[in-house]
């Protein structure tokens, strides 16, 4: 006689139970960006040496950006809306989360934008023909809107970002923002717009090479600039 014969039978009806529930999760499960992920950097840390070093780089992404991922999931289960939208769109409706989805949502954008708009020297192309004329219809010429960018750069009390924007009447412009904050958001005070090139000023961006030389990191910085990346948003914009 078989003795298993019952527990078989047993099992039969519970692994059946098991696999339907998991074809239940699996047709409710959440969209692809339910939680946030920290993009891999798009070249090898030293690869933007000698303007920034790769321990900076390093630290930047792996700590700080990571950091802004960890602690905007970590309001997912405060605000299941978050689990429903996308980077991009929660940006344009930060205004209506708390103050720890603004700080850590944004930082995260504005880092995955900031990794986008860099590249070693040599490999960033230049502005586009489309680009460099409205270029030169909003600021005269490049190099009037690399001193304006400068200035906003450098005049940025604290932390925070320096950019390059398409208004929605085509136009650019260069506006800076506090802290983690950005032009797609809906907040008051900020001037909104497509980022096509943003810096960041935060001081663990550029601390440990340059110490309090801000003007001597931005002024390097520009030579790291991918205008293939801002050409590409440029146009999508």
């Amino acid at each position: 006689m078989d003795r298993s014969l019952p527990s078989r039978w047993f099992m039969r009806p519970l692994l059946a139970g098991l696999a339907t529930l998991v074809l239940l999760l699996m047709a409710g499960a959440a969209p692809a960006w339910a939680e946030f992920s920290l993009p891999p950097l798009p070249y090898a840390a030293e690869a933007l040496e000698p303007a920034i070093d790769a321990t900076t780089m390093t630290i930047h992404h792996d700590r700080h950006h990571a950091a802004y991922v960890a602690n905007l999931n970590a309001q997912i289960a405060a605000d299941p809306r978050l689990a429903e939208l996308s980077l991009e769109a929660l940006q344009g409706q930060i205004g209506d989360f708390p103050a720890a989805v603004r700080n850590n949502g944004g930082g995260h954008w504005n880092h995955s934008q900031f990794w986008m708009v860099m590249a070693p020297v040599g490999q960033g192309g230049e502005p586009s023909p489309q680009l460099l004329q409205a270029i030169n219809a909003s600021f005269g010429s490049l190099e009037s809107l690399k001193s304006q960018f400068d200035r906003a750069a450098a005049g940025r009390f604290g932390s925070g970002w320096a950019w390059l924007i398409r208004r929605s009447d085509g136009s650019l412009a260069i506006t800076s923002t506090a802290n983690q904050d950005n032009p797609l958001m809906n907040l008051s005070g900020i001037e909104r717009g497509t980022p096509l090139l943003g810096l960041d000023v935060w001081e663990h961006a550029y601390y440990l090479k340059y110490r309090n030389r801000r003007p001597d990191y931005i002024a390097a910085w520009w030579d790291l600039v991918n205008w293939n990346e801002v050409n590409r948003r440029f146009a999508a914009a």
